[in-house]
């Protein structure tokens, strides 16, 4: 057999169906390059020139030679041909089939578009089909290329083929592009080019669909079987607690061998809570069996320890041995590199001495420290042992866990003190280095907190300043008000003792009530009148330009709510405007100005609600 690669895979051709000689190279050569396809064995190189392959190729040859014409659409035979190098261009040749013939394409165009392939396409659309194209002509075309489970012909000049694999509808496409003629006939009917697309279908897509799925379930399954291999071993299930397994039990801890499984059961036991009254000495006998092992643990230490000393010693030794023999060769070296023998090397052989001199001696070196190293943990061990017994003598049972911690916290100890000592070192490094610097930060430092506690004094004066300022006001305000209050008293006796003549004159003349109303009336229109002009008095004028502003905007508010506003509406209108400003101190500035607002109560009992005014136009009339 002979292996060709097509587009897909390596097909194999049987050399029986060609009916030639294998043997004759120039035949052979010219068959191979019919098909387009470059013989095996040559890597990309043609047996022939261009001369003798094809479009030069004779027709009359195949009965010179006795070779018949080769099909490249016989089953078992890739119609695809390899890629060829990027230099040649492909060359389809002409396919001859029963009822009708396939001329290809012009090598020169560029190769037909084709449709993205859809996922799992195994249907084609083959379009410019000759008008009387049947469906037996269609499938003895298209048969060769792979089974076909189904063909749909239209009325028009198009069909549909499903295939029964997908790689066959690879070569259906290679088809595209080529002249098909129904027989020897040159109508027009007879004629068509042939465009093979893909096409999808919706049996192509299922069927894909389905195989995805199989290969996610093949896949989930062997990931699955991949962590069953891979998951450590589930640990044995331990035993419920009974008299009978319990006496098993404490026979398993005396064995060396089962130790280790029963001290597992033991644990679980103890930790289920099976531990009472009843069990309590059976517990305790299996806790003592136990603690026996701890006897035979520190002996097998004590023997594993020896075993290691014995070891690193027979590897000292046999370490001063090859350190030994790198000695001698270092030593041949140096004499092959004095006078009386260097002369007579070569220049190459010379210089070969000397890089093999030098790879010794850092071999020698190397192996000098290592053995260097393993001397001096040996001589510090010696030093640490104050009593010099060796190590696996004085490691005996009843002292072995105390001699193990001494030897701990000894160590510990001396760490700490290597330590300390580094650390004072390093203390007094730093004073004697850095002692100028630590003093010019000092009084930096004492100028930084003398600056701030100036600053803070400083600070603390305005304060005082202006809390003294304001005390001063205070006090001007209230000795103001303490002669507002005289005032007014000394006006209401006045006023009282004029209301009392009033009514005896009233009394006497005879007068009605109704003229003892008016002059009440009369008497609290003058207090009236002598208090605004009391506050006009002793109200200040504006203090800032904010206050001007607020007035206008509260002027403004109430200009346009004739009825008046309580001080809660009027505050929460200001508060979309100046989030800082208080009712209280909206009231109080209402009330520094008796001339432009009023305050005015409305309502009866609980419905009683005090309203604000705007009244200037009234109050500039009487002013």
């Amino acid at each position: 057999f002979l292996v060709a690669a097509d587009g897909l895979g390596s097909i194999a051709i049987d050399t029986t169906q060609l009916n030639m000689s294998v043997t004759d190279p120039t035949a052979w050569a010219t068959a191979m390059n019919n098909l387009g396809m470059v013989p095996v064995g040559l890597a990309g190189q043609q047996l022939v020139t261009d001369s003798i392959c094809v479009p030069g190729f004779d027709p009359s040859l195949s009965m010179m030679t006795g070779i018949t014409p080769i099909n490249p659409m016989i089953p078992g035979m890739g119609l695809v041909p390899p890629p060829p190098p990027t230099d040649v261009p492909v060359v389809k040749e002409i396919i001859h089939c029963k009822s009708c013939t396939l001329f290809p394409p012009n090598p020169n165009l560029p190769p037909p578009s084709t449709r993205e392939r859809p996922p799992g396409c195994k249907t084609v659309f083959v379009g410019g089909l000759p008008e009387n194209a049947t469906e037996e002509i269609i499938q003895e075309v298209f048969e060769q290329c792979g089974d076909i489970t189904a063909i749909r012909k239209s009325k028009k000049n198009f069909c549909h083929i499903r295939f029964a694999e997908e790689f066959m509808v690879d070569k259906a496409i290679y088809l595209s592009g080529y002249r098909m003629r129904l027989g020897s006939s040159t109508d027009k009917k007879d004629s068509g080019r042939l465009h093979v697309d893909f096409a999808q279908a919706r049996d192509d897509f299922y069927e894909w669909e389905c195989k995805q799925r199989m290969l996610a379930r093949e896949e989930r399954h062997r990931r699955k079987m991949e962590e069953d291999r891979l998951r450590p071993p589930s640990p044995p299930a331990i035993m419920h607690y009974s008299e009978h397994e319990a006496a098993l039990l404490a026979e398993k801890l005396k064995d060396d061998s089962k130790f280790s499984e029963a001290i597992t059961v033991l644990l679980t036991w103890i930790e289920r809570g099976e531990v009472n009254r009843r069990s309590a000495n059976q517990f305790y006998s299996m806790v003592q069996s136990a603690n026996s092992h701890v006897r035979r643990l520190m002996n097998e230490k004590a023997a594993h320890e020896q075993e290691m000393e014995q070891a690193k010693e027979s590897f000292k030794n046999a370490l001063t041995g090859i350190l030994t023999q790198f000695e001698q060769i270092v030593a041949v070296f140096n004499a092959s590199t004095r006078q009386k023998a260097w002369d007579h090397f070569s220049k190459a052989q010379r210089k070969n001495i000397d890089i093999w001199r030098k790879h010794s001696e850092e071999l020698r070196n190397a192996h000098s420290e290592q053995l260097m190293g393993i001397r001096r943990e040996e001589e510090m061990e010696m030093s640490d042992d104050d009593s010099g017994d060796n190590p696996s003598k004085k490691l005996r049972v009843e002292d072995s866990a105390l001699a193990a911690q001494a030897y701990a916290l000894k160590e510990e100890n001396d760490s700490l003190r290597w330590q300390l000592d580094a650390y004072r070192n390093e203390v007094e490094l730093l004073k004697q280095e850095k002692g100028q610097l630590f003093r010019t930060e000092e009084s930096l430092t004492k100028d930084q907190q003398l600056q701030f506690l100036q600053q803070t004094m400083q600070g603390m004066q305005q304060q005082l300043l202006s809390i003294q300022e304001e005390l001063n006001n205070k006090k001007s305000e209230l000795e103001q008000a303490k002669e507002e209050q005289t005032h007014t008293q000394a006006m209401l006796k006045v006023l009282q003792e004029k209301l009392k003549n009033a009514k005896e004159l009233a009394e006497i003349n005879g007068h009605d009530e109704s003229q003892a109303n008016e002059i009440n009336v009369l008497t609290v229109a003058l207090v009236n009148q002598d208090r605004e002009k009391n506050s006009e008095k002793r109200s200040p004028g504006l203090k800032s330009e904010k206050e001007a502003l607020l007035i206008g905007i509260i002027s403004t508010f109430l200009h346009v709510h004739p009825f008046g506003a309580n001080i809660e509406y009027l505050w929460s209108y200001m508060q979309q405007l100046d989030s800082r400003i208080s009712a209280n101190e909206i009231e109080m500035l209402l009330m520094r100005l008796p001339r432009m607002f009023k305050q005015e109560f409305t309502g009866v009992g609980a419905t009683l609600e005090k309203r604000w005014k705007f009244c200037a136009f009234e109050g500039i009339k009487t002013v």
